[in-house]
């Protein structure tokens, strides 16, 4: 082993002086490390009304999933409903594109009856990354929340994200994957996640470090959606959004009537 230790000592020693001074700061890291591997699933700092951040589960782990509504065409006598949708959605996802539209359809009738949105609204939903395919049930409460923040012109929270299948009635159904889809949401600066009252137990079984910082609200409804969302919207703005498209088409109607 003396032989060992000889050829130890050969090794020349880096001699560092002691007056060099090395600040590593998050401008110098990649000069040191390389550039960023992965980047930000957050899409969006600021959203307009119809964007949503919704929370999947792949096989590498959880990721944000951004749904996305525009209205298409302006809301005009002539208008005619129509719902168009695109980004590589499966069967599964499809399915829930037709129920949370139905349902929207539903909740605002009966929450805003006088919001004739949906009569007229020619809308386009998308999931972002059209190359990546997605399916599955848990996006009901998101793709629902993007039609409805349409249908009352108010953007969402950038800072709040969701995962939940929902049924035609509104029932928020358990979803898989709670705990990679937390730390998507953490790692995409989420500070609100809205998950399925059926998951409560598996949030209270997370570590700590993956709930800090994280504010839970446990869905059984669609309304505990709805209520953490749309909190200002009141009954008169929610019944008023699109209330001169809707007054300009009863005069071009009364206007045809008279010319027949």
């Amino acid at each position: 082993s003396s032989e060992k230790k000889k050829k130890e000592a050969e090794v020349p020693q880096i001699v560092i002086p002691d007056d060099y001074n090395s600040v590593i700061s998050p401008e110098n890291l990649k000069d040191y490390v390389g550039a960023p591997v992965y980047t930000a699933d957050r899409l969006y700092e600021t959203t307009v009304p119809g964007v949503v951040m919704g929370l999947a589960w792949t096989s590498m782990g959880g990721s944000a999933l951004y749904i996305e509504s525009v209205l298409e065409h302006a809301i005009t006598k002539d208008s005619s409903p129509k719902l168009e949708r695109t980004g590589q959605l499966g069967d599964v996802m499809k399915e829930s594109v037709r129920i949370a539209y139905s349902f929207s359809k539903m909740f605002l009738a009966k929450n805003f009856p006088e919001n004739k949105f949906f009569d007229k609204a020619q809308i386009h939903l998308h999931c972002p990354e059209g190359a990546t395919p997605k399916d599955g049930p848990s996006a009901g409460v998101t793709i629902t929340s993007s039609f409805l923040s349409l249908a009352l012109n108010r953007s969402l929270r950038p800072d709040v994200a969701m995962t939940g299948e929902i049924t035609l009635t509104g029932k928020v159904l358990r979803i898989g994957g709670l705990k990679e889809k937390t730390i998507a949401a953490k790692r995409a600066g989420v500070s609100t996640i809205i998950f399925p009252k059926g998951n409560e137990a598996e949030w209270k079984e997370l570590p700590d470090n993956v709930k800090e910082g994280m504010t839970p609200v446990p869905a059984d409804w669609y309304q505990d959606v709805f209520d953490v969302l749309f909190t200002d919207v009141t009954k008169e703005e929610g019944n008023t959004v699109w209330k001169a498209e809707f007054d300009e088409i009863k005069k071009e109607e009364q206007k045809d009537k008279e010319s027949k």
